[in-house]
C-alpha cells in the first residue's frame, strides 16, 4: 500500500451533544440519570478528523456559523491537522446533532443541520490527483454539483439513506453505506463499488452488486457507535485509493472502526492507517 492521497472532504459540521443513559427510551418515554456530554461531530468534520488522524493531508469543505460552537468546531478541526480554509463561516447556527447513547453504544440521533445547509462550493478548485469523501448531511445538491465539476476519485457516504439519481449512481467511484441504508437504496446495486458494513459481522465490498470480499469484525467493548461508520468511511477511503487490495482496505477500516467504537468521543484519536493493516 502507497501512501495516502490527499483528501478533500465535503460535509457537515456539527456539535454532538450526547446523553447516556443504561437504556434508550420508547416513544414519550422520559430515562433519568444521563450522563451529558458534549463532544465535535457532524459525518463530514470526523471523516475528515480521522483521515488526518490516520495520516493524510486533509482539508475540509464545509459551513460553521458565526457562534461559540462554530469557533470551537474549527479550533478541534485544526487541533486534528485539518485545513479548515475552506470552511465558510455563515449567520446561522452552527449544526447540531443531539444523541442518546445505551450501555452497548447503540444511539438514537436528531441532527440539526443549521449552517451544514449553506455549504457551498464557490472558490473551492479540486485537483484530479486528489481524493474526494462525502456524505449526505448536506444538501444533495451540492453533492451532484461537486460530482460533476471533479474528475477526482469521488467516494460518497449515502448516508442518511435517500434516493440517488443515476448520475450519482454512474459517476462515484465509491459508495459506503450500513446495511439498513444498503437495503433502503436498491439503485446501488448498479453502482460500480459499494461497502456496506454489517456491524458485529463485519464488512463487505460488492462490484455492480457482486460481492468480491468479505471480512468480519474486530471484537471490542462499545463504549460509543457514533463515530465508528466516519472512521470506517475515512480509512477505507484511504486504504483503496493508497492501493491496497479490497480485503485488505475492508480490514484496516473494520480495525480502525472497532478502535472508535471503544472511544467515548466522534472524533477518537488514531495510530497512523499502516498500523492497522497488519
Amino acid at each position: 500500500m502507497h501512501d495516502p492521497r490527499p483528501l478533500v472532504v465535503v460535509g457537515s459540521i456539527n456539535v454532538d451533544i450526547t446523553a447516556i443513559a443504561d437504556r434508550l427510551p420508547t416513544p414519550g418515554e422520559t430515562i433519568g440519570g444521563g450522563l451529558l456530554q458534549r463532544h465535535a461531530g457532524g459525518k463530514g468534520a470526523n471523516q475528515a478528523a480521522a483521515a488526518s488522524r490516520l495520516g493524510a493531508r486533509v482539508r475540509m469543505v464545509g459551513a460553521v456559523g458565526d457562534d461559540a460552537d462554530g469557533a470551537w468546531m474549527l479550533d478541534e478541526l485544526r487541533e486534528a491537522g485539518v485545513d479548515v480554509g475552506d470552511v465558510r463561516t455563515v449567520a446561522a447556527a452552527t449544526g447540531t446533532a443531539l444523541i442518546a447513547v445505551d450501555h452497548d453504544g447503540e444511539n438514537q440521533i436528531v441532527v440539526c443541520p443549521g449552517a451544514n445547509a449553506e455549504v457551498s462550493l464557490a472558490g473551492v478548485e479540486v485537483a484530479d490527483d486528489e481524493v474526494v469523501l462525502a456524505q449526505l448531511e448536506v444538501e444533495l445538491e451540492l453533492v451532484l454539483q461537486l460530482a460533476a465539476r471533479t474528475r477526482a476519485f469521488l467516494a460518497l457516504n449515502a448516508a442518511p439513506a435517500r434516493s440517488l439519481p443515476a448520475e450519482l449512481i454512474e459517476r462515484v467511484d465509491l459508495f459506503i453505506v450500513n446495511e439498513s441504508e444498503y437495503a433502503l437504496m436498491p439503485e446501488l446495486a448498479k453502482a460500480e463499488r459499494v461497502a456496506v458494513t454489517y456491524g458485529g459481522e463485519g464488512a463487505a465490498l460488492y462490484e455492480k452488486g457482486t460481492e468480491v470480499a468479505r471480512v468480519p469484525a474486530v471484537r471490542v467493548q462499545p463504549v460509543n457507535t457514533v463515530g465508528a461508520g466516519d472512521a470506517f468511511c475515512a480509512a477505507l477511503t484511504m486504504a483503496l485509493t493508497a492501493g491496497a487490495t479490497p480485503e485488505e482496505a475492508l480490514r484496516a477500516a473494520c480495525a480502525v472502526g472497532a478502535a472508535a467504537v471503544a472511544h467515548p468521543g466522534s472524533q477518537p484519536p488514531f495510530s497512523p492507517l499502516a498500523a492497522y493493516t497488519a
